[in-house]
C-alpha cells in the first residue's frame, strides 16, 4: 500500500542490543545481533498531508496491516554477503577514480601504476571494497565514450585480478559491463540504477554479479540545475523499491540488491539533509544500503571549506551518523580516517564483531 513508510529509530548497540532484543524490547536491524532498534516512526501519507506516529518496536509484531508486515519483515530480516562481505556492520567501500576530472581528485590516479598504487594503499587502510570508477558522474560533467571508459579501468581491473579485495566498477553502460567481466568485476556500481540503457537490466543478470542501484534525479550534466521534489524521501523510497522489483524481475537475484539514495546527485543541500536524517527508513528497502557522502558539495557548504579534498572530517562524521543508523556501506575517498572512526565507534558502542 503506497503512502506507508517505517523508520526504525531508537537505536541499540553491542551487549545492549542482544539483552533488549532478548526481552523482547527491541527488535534486530537487517538480523544483526549487534544493532537493534527499540522504536519506530510509522509514517502515513505523501506530500501535503503526513502524519506520524510512533511505536514501540515490541508494538510493531502485532501491527496487522499488509504493507507495515511487509515492510517491518524487510527491517529486521538478514542481508546476504555482498561479493564475500557480510553485511552485520559498517563496511568500506574505497574509492578509485580513473578519472582526468572527478570532482576532487580527478587525475590523481589517472595512470595505472597510480591507480594501482592507490589500491594497495586503500586496501593496507582497511578498505572492504574498491570501487574503480573511469567516468566523473559530478554536477556538470561531459559523458565518455564506452572505448574511452573501458580504456581508462581496464588495465587497473587486469592489474587487481588476483586481489582478494572485492572490486566494485562504478559504471552505468552494459557494454563496459561486459568488457570488464572478463578482467575483474564482483560488483556493478551504477549510478542510473541500470536504466541507462535498454540492455542494463538484462546485462546485469546475465552477469550475476550484485548490483548498487542508485538513484539519480536527471543526468550528471543537468542534474543540479533545479533539482524538486515534492518529499525527496518518499521520492526516492518509491523510486528505489520499483527499481529493485524491476531488478528482480529481471532476473536479478534481491540478495545481490544494494541500494544507495544517491546522495548529491539531482539533489539541494536540504534534499540531502533530509535523507540523511531519514536514512534508516530505507532499511524497509530489505536490501543493503550504501551511503556516499564522502567530499560532497554540501558537505563542503556546512563546512564552509574551500576545496572539496579538506573536508575529509566532514565526511567521515556523515560516514559516522550513517553507520550509527545501521547503514551497511560507506563509499569514501579516505579511507584510513573512516576506518579509524569506526573502529573507536564500535568499541565505543560494544558493537565489535
Amino acid at each position: 500500500m503506497p503512502g506507508l513508510y517505517l523508520e526504525p529509530t531508537g537505536f541499540l548497540y553491542g551487549e545492549i542490543a542482544r539483552q533488549a532484543i532478548a526481552a523482547g524490547e527491541a527488535l534486530p536491524l537487517a538480523g544483526s545481533p549487534r544493532i537493534a532498534f527499540s522504536a519506530a516512526r510509522l509514517q502515513e501519507g505523501g506530500p501535503g498531508g503526513i502524519r506520524n506516529i510512533f511505536l514501540r518496536a515490541s508494538a510493531l509484531p502485532q501491527l496487522s496491516e499488509p504493507r507495515v508486515k511487509a515492510l517491518l519483515a524487510r527491517i529486521i530480516e538478514p542481508r546476504a554477503d555482498i561479493a564475500g562481505v557480510p553485511m552485520d556492520g559498517p563496511r568500506i567501500m574505497g574509492i578509485l577514480n580513473v578519472t582526468p576530472d572527478s570532482f576532487s581528485d580527478g587525475g590523481d590516479h589517472f595512470a595505472t601504476d597510480a591507480a594501482l598504487a592507490h589500491a594497495a594503499d586503500l586496501v593496507r587502510h582497511g578498505t572492504d571494497f574498491i570501487d574503480v570508477g573511469g567516468e566523473s558522474t559530478r554536477p556538470g560533467s561531459d559523458p565518455v565514450d564506452v572505448e574511452e571508459e573501458v580504456r581508462r579501468i581496464l588495465p587497473v581491473l587486469e592489474g587487481l585480478a588476483a586481489w582478494q579485495t572485492p572490486v566494485s566498477v562504478d559504471t552505468r553502460r552494459p557494454e563496459v559491463m561486459r568488457a570488464v567481466a572478463g578482467a575483474r568485476l564482483d560488483i556493478i556500481n551504477d549510478v542510473s540504477a541500470l536504466t541507462f540503457s535498454s540492455d542494463s537490466l538484462s546485462t546485469a543478470a546475465e552477469l550475476c554479479k550484485p548490483v548498487v542501484l542508485m538513484h539519480a534525479q536527471g543526468d550528471p550534466k543537468t542534474m543540479q540545475d533545479a533539482p524538486s521534489y515534492a518529499d525527496v524521501v518518499t521520492e526516492v523510497f518509491d523510486w528505489l523499491e520499483a527499481r529493485i522489483e524491476a531488478a528482480v524481475a529481471a532476473g536479478i537475484d534481491r540478495a545481490k540488491i544494494v541500494a544507495d539514495p544517491g546522495i548529491g546527485f539531482g539533489k539541494t543541500l536540504a534534499h540531502n539533509a533530509a535523507l540523511l536524517r531519514s536514512i534508516a527508513l530505507f532499511h524497509g528497502l530489505g536490501v543493503p544500503l550504501l551511503v556516499g557522502t564522502s567530499r560532497k558539495r554540501s558537505l563542503q557548504r556546512v563546512a564552509a571549506a574551500e576545496l572539496p579534498g579538506d573536508i575529509d572530517a566532514a565526511s567521515v562524521a556523515a560516514a559516522l551518523d550513517a553507520a550509527s543508523r545501521g547503514v551497511q556501506i560507506v563509499r569514501m575517498h579516505n579511507v584510513e580516517a573512516t576506518a579509524q572512526a569506526l573502529a573507536v565507534w564500535r568499541w565505543l558502542n560494544g558493537s565489535n564483531p
